[in-house]
């Protein structure tokens, strides 16, 4: 849960003279964008290149913020945009955004609570793994939605869909994802509807 100031607020007063505020921003949004960056490409340091990069750009593009959107949703944009450039710029394969090792790193981030880890990590892990066998689109969609908490509205426009498209999107890639589940993971579906 977000506390302190609401994300445009913090973008007023960095636009006001107040740069220090910005270290706000970078602190609520780091791990998301360290996780979009990660989906791009494998290597942990590149990944922190990136997100270090997407940090200054947004900061030198924030008056471009129109506030239509969520800080989050717009950040996203600028997140995608410099990962394919850098990995044009260093011709790295582009990985999948299901790649497995994209989340294990991002649930290593914040393994402050240890407490049914390992049962944890397991349930989250078959979810990855089954996200893995969805089409690049269907997870792509799941991930906005559950992960960056994006609304129907702001993935039509990541996605540059209409928001009921994206409504539609979403409900058939969840189907997909619980068909994997539950072909592959049964014991684990049960658990979790039980």
């Amino acid at each position: 849960m977000q506390t302190g100031p609401v994300d445009t607020e913090i973008i007023s007063r960095v636009l006001k003279g107040d740069q220090a505020i910005y270290a706000e921003l970078v602190k609520r949004y780091q791990n998301f964008v360290f996780t979009i960056a990660l989906r791009y490409t494998p290597n942990r340091e590149d990944a922190e290149e990136i997100a270090q990069d997407v940090f200054v750009k947004a900061y030198r593009s924030l008056a471009d913020f129109r506030g239509d959107s969520k800080f989050s949703t717009w950040l996203y944009t600028i997140v995608t945009t410099t990962c394919i450039t850098f990995l044009r710029k260093k011709r790295i394969p582009v990985h999948s955004l299901d790649n497995e090792r994209v989340f294990e790193v991002a649930d290593n981030q914040n393994s402050a609570f240890r407490a049914n880890q390992v049962e944890q990590k397991s349930k989250a892990q078959a979810i990855q793994e089954a996200m893995r066998l969805l089409s690049v689109d269907d997870a792509r969609i799941i991930t906005l939605f559950y992960q960056a908490e994006q609304s129907l509205e702001e993935i039509g426009r990541i996605l540059g869909i209409d928001p009921n498209t994206a409504k539609v999107k979403l409900h058939r890639a969840r189907q997909r994802l619980k068909e994997k589940m539950v072909k592959h993971y049964a014991e684990i579906v049960n658990e979790l509807t039980h």
